[in-house]
């Protein structure tokens, strides 16, 4: 596994140009899910294609807390076994660590009839309130108390029962959870207004392929039909479409041409239609895209919404490649109210960018410096990389552990494409 560590830096040498082919990792958001999802039965639950990310060796540490056994197989694999589950309390340290580890409430709640855990950590981006996670839970019968600075969820004897949920916000990990903690409940859920992204999809997908009865995938109206138990499976964890969108934003940035090989081609409706707006020529087969660029990149605006929109993990790499398009890029943000961490980072390069609440106006092209700056988070981070690669220059980026959280063999695919960086 990797090694979670606190800190490191690149130092990234300006003025590339993007060139070659780059393979798509396994999805984290996808991966993170579905490494929860063992918990809901006593089989084996066995992974491929999983990222070797730090959020899933946190994720790992974490339910091997509670008792998971959980092993890595060289080449991507995860095999997990959580029969012998004898604790039901997230440690604080590690649910700190990586927000994902929110969604063991929903399947400890549903098997065991007992969860604690304290508010999520991970990226600092703005409140991403875990309400909607909690009031499913009460919805299906459950009491839910703030012991201190854990929040202890309880059924009684019978467990959960199904029952309608709305959500007040379509979260994507709330849908997860909640949909998690359906699969077991007495009877009949609905989630109503549920998030619909291909993460929520791939694990009702994978809940069904271990006996879950869910049906309404990809719509926001999520049915699910309890049932008694839940059985082992072998799943594939998608590839990542955070990460295809980093790798094609990049390659218009530095006017390349990359080939992005293992690519979920068929989510990427919105980053298509906004990187060609730019002026991109990007070229679609099966699981795979080209993308390359000449100058001048086409200022655009967008709206980063929650799916099939351009997604919000997108916003800021996308803020990174519009401070060298020609005219002036309107970005508002619609799913994070912090999401903007990024714009002072940027600024310190040359861009000339202006928030305003969740907005930011974006004027290019402008000459971006080498200086020193910082990985705020996981897509901050992925910010100050692209404008790195552009710039005049030497850029050191400090804590890019961020990017760690998000991206797979960073450095290697990185030279691989020609850029020149080293990490201390």
């Amino acid at each position: 596994m990797t090694t979670r560590l606190r800190g490191g830096k690149y130092v990234v040498q300006g003025g590339v140009v993007l060139r070659g082919a780059v393979d798509i990792s396994g999805a984290k958001n996808h991966a993170l899910a579905a490494m929860c999802a063992a918990l809901l039965t006593d089989e084996e639950v066995f992974l491929t294609n999983v990222p070797y990310i730090s959020d899933v060796d946190s994720l790992s540490e974490l339910l091997v807390s509670l008792g998971v056994v959980v092993e890595r197989i060289p080449g991507g694999s995860l095999r997990m076994n959580a029969s012998g589950v004898n604790v039901f309390e997230a440690p604080t340290e590690l649910i700190s660590e990586n927000r994902a580890s929110f969604q063991v409430m929903g399947p400890l709640l549903a098997r065991h009839g007992f969860a604690a855990s304290a508010p999520p950590g991970g990226d600092v981006i703005g409140q991403r309130p875990i309400d909607v996670h909690l009031s499913g839970f009460e919805a299906m019968g459950a009491v839910v108390e703030r012991e201190g600075e854990r929040f202890v969820a309880r059924t009684g004897a019978a467990g959960l029962t199904g029952a309608r949920v709305f959500m007040d916000y379509p979260s994507v990990s709330g849908t997860q959870n909640v949909m998690m903690a359906a699969t077991l409940a007495r009877g009949h859920t609905t989630i109503v207004n549920a998030a619909t992204e291909p993460e929520v999809q791939e694990l009702a997908l994978l809940l069904n392929a271990m006996g879950a009865r869910i049906t309404g995938i990809g719509s926001q109206m999520l049915e699910v039909e309890g049932v008694d138990r839940l059985h082992g499976t072998t799943g594939r964890v998608m590839p990542d479409r955070i990460e295809t969108g980093t790798w094609a934003i990049a390659a218009v940035m530095t006017g390349g041409d990359v080939v992005i090989r293992d690519a979920p081609v068929g989510v990427l409706d919105a980053l298509i239609h906004k990187l060609r707006a730019t002026g991109a020529h990007i070229e679609e087969a099966e699981g795979a895209l080209r993308v390359h660029a000449e100058a001048p990149i086409r200022a655009v605006s967008f709206q980063a919404l929650p799916y099939p929109g351009l997604a919000t993990d997108l916003h800021a790499p996308f803020a990174a490649l519009l401070t060298q398009a020609a005219g002036v890029s309107i970005i508002h943000e619609r799913v994070f109210d912090n999401r903007m961490l990024y714009v002072s980072e940027l600024r310190k390069m040359g861009a000339e960018i202006v928030s305003t609440g969740s907005s930011a106006i974006v004027s290019g092209p402008t000459l971006l410096h080498g200086t020193r700056v910082r990985a705020l988070d996981v897509r901050a981070g992925a910010a100050v990389l692209l404008a790195a690669m552009v710039a005049q220059g030497t850029t050191i980026i400090d804590d890019v552990y961020h990017l760690d959280r998000g991206y797979e063999r960073l450095d290697e695919k990185l030279r691989a494409l020609g850029v020149e960086l080293e990490r201390h």
